[in-house]
């Protein structure tokens, strides 16, 4: 589906429309849903997460701004951000969901990989390269894979202040790329 139409039916949903509702979620569910998976690696928590996730898209389309973002990238963020709020709740339980993996299909395409053939993922990527390799490399970890400021602070050796104040210039830096 075009960017133009996702735009279009995400228009529709500002507008409490059912059917564009209908039709922006058999469009971009399974890349959610794979986002969701790849963060909290598990089946029924990924289906949770895209299922609230939905529900923030429903109540807040009207925050949603095309010149922003497009509207992938938009809920691909309320999915992370849900998901990552998941897995900081789960923390003290142990996961045994692993082997739930093995059962994944391993010749479907990634979702990222989805994602990366939208235009406006194509131009961050291009932003991306602008960066440091070491920025980029943490961004990509905190963004892409879910790695937490602790972990990304163990990983580079920095304390979890810099990592922070690196990830926010970094955001910043392709902030105005995108916005060029």
């Amino acid at each position: 589906m075009s960017r133009h139409q996702l735009d279009a039916l995400m228009a529709g949903v500002a507008r409490g429309d059912e059917a564009a509702f209908a039709e922006l979620y058999q469009a971009t569910s399974s890349k959610l849903y794979g986002v969701a998976l790849r963060i909290l690696r598990s089946k029924e928590a990924a289906e949770d997460v895209v299922q609230d996730s939905f529900f923030k898209v429903w109540e807040r389309a009207r925050d949603f701004d095309p010149k922003l973002a497009g509207p992938v990238t938009w809920m691909v963020a309320i999915v992370r951000n849900r998901a990552l709020d998941e897995l900081r709740r789960r923390a003290a339980r142990p996961t045994s969901d692993a082997a739930e993996l093995d059962d994944l299909p391993g010749d479907d395409e990634h979702p990222i990989e989805a994602i990366g053939r939208r235009e406006d993922f194509g131009r961050l990527l291009k932003c991306l390269e602008g960066l440091e390799p070491d920025k980029r490399q943490m961004v990509r970890l905190a963004y892409l894979d879910g790695l937490s400021r602790e972990a990304l602070a163990k990983r580079f050796d920095r304390p979890e202040g810099t990592i922070k104040t690196w990830l926010h210039r970094s955001l910043a830096m392709l902030k105005g790329c995108l916005e060029q």
